[in-house]
């Protein structure tokens, strides 16, 4: 963390649709000098300054310039706070530059990312680096992967609390869910299918559950491909599209966590499939799709929900249920609040977790699953089996 910083955090694509979703959120929950000092960053300093109004952000808060094009303008950035938060996607075309920047720095970082073959090039590239720094570089800030590897690691506490150890298998299942694709994500889906057609290598990385976890490669693990009936909830499930990077982050945290969860730990991820409906997500930011920077109304945001359960299954058969519930639509609404309260979990709240490159749930774990629920509308129950 970056000691002689004058923001604690700065997020950089504030007038993009998810960014400026994420400056609203703070600057209704905290104005601009609460318990976190933070900051607007950009490319043009003209729509900085008309975001701020729109979303009645305070007069003073600090607009700052910086380009992802432009190398000095990042590092200036990056200097200036103790963590950037960042929604300038997809990161494989744009964050490359500023994970080293923070690495380099002592930056603590945040994003968005869904981009494992990214993500696994980076923990390559910087990890030596901002374990050095002080740096703490964490991914995935989002609904990939939070309540997804948070819901693991609750159902893991609910198991140790019953059975007095952690269970080797755990079954998340996305039971109901009402909210789109972002433009974000679906940019994001497109780079990494054109990376992996120009280097073909990097459908390996993809397609190894354990790609995240370096010089550690776990069991076999489910594929989640075929659409089955799921015996302990007695409904048919089909293949999630998140699962290729939150069942990757799940494995990583454990791996973060000293193998908390054991080296035998087997996870998947499936969807409820509703009678008639389809689980794939066919188009890929086409002339049909999302684009960056478009999202749904504000309606649509408030109205969505998502609604997951984590089936831990001991040796012996017997089970604990985890249950995570969002109260707002999982791309945008819900999204922004999560990776904003991180933000600040990570700078106020956790202050001893050392330089490296994290998923969040490793970093903060009931830290974060406590503020998220006191303040992100995240809600985390046991269920009876």
């Amino acid at each position: 963390m970056n000691p002689k910083a004058e923001f604690d955090i700065i997020v950089y694509g504030a007038t993009g649709f998810t960014g400026r979703l994420v400056a609203e959120y703070l600057a209704q929950t905290y104005g601009v000098d609460g318990e976190a000092k933070w900051a607007m960053a950009g490319r043009s300093a003209d729509k900085l300054a008309a975001v701020r109004d729109e979303i009645g952000a305070p007069a003073n808060t600090p607009l700052i310039v910086a380009d992802a094009g432009d190398g000095a303008s990042v590092k200036a950035m990056v200097s200036r706070t103790k963590a950037v938060l960042t929604t300038v996607g997809p990161y494989q075309l744009y964050g490359s530059d500023l994970v080293a920047a923070c690495a380099a720095a002592g930056t603590d970082y945040l994003d968005l990312s869904g981009e494992p073959t990214w993500m696994h090039a980076m923990i390559g590239a910087h990890e030596a680096a901002a374990k050095a720094s002080g740096a703490r570089i964490v991914f995935s800030c989002g609904f990939d992967s939070i309540p997804f590897e948070l819901g693991v690691l609750f159902t893991q506490g609910l198991a140790k609390a019953k059975f007095g150890h952690p269970v080797p298998r755990v079954k998340g299942r996305v039971r109901n869910m009402r909210g789109g694709l972002s433009g974000g994500t679906a940019a994001s889906g497109k780079a990494t299918l054109a990376a992996m057609q120009k280097d073909p290598s990097l459908m390996g990385v993809m397609m190894n559950p354990f790609a995240l976890t370096p010089g550690f490669q776990g069991p076999a693990q489910p594929t989640g491909t075929q659409k089955a009936v799921d015996p302990d909830l007695g409904l048919e499930v089909g293949p999630f599209m998140m699962a290729v990077i939150n069942t990757k982050n799940v494995h990583r945290s454990n791996l973060l966590q000293g193998h908390t969860y054991g080296t035998d730990f087997v996870y998947d991820e499936m969807s409820v499939v509703a009678p008639g409906s389809s689980t794939e997500f066919t188009d890929l930011g086409g002339a049909g799709g999302p684009q960056p920077g478009e999202g749904p109304s504000k309606d649509e945001r408030e109205n969505g929900f998502y609604d997951l359960v984590f089936i831990g299954v001991d040796a012996d058969g017997s089970q604990v249920r985890g249950a995570v519930y969002g109260d707002k639509d999982p791309g945008y609404g819900s999204t922004s609040k999560i990776i904003a309260e991180s933000a600040i979990c990570l700078v106020k709240d956790c202050p001893e977790v050392p330089g490296g490159i994290w998923v969040p749930g490793a970093a903060m774990g009931q830290r974060l699953i406590d503020r998220l629920h006191t303040r992100a509308g995240l809600t985390f129950t046991e269920e009876v089996v």
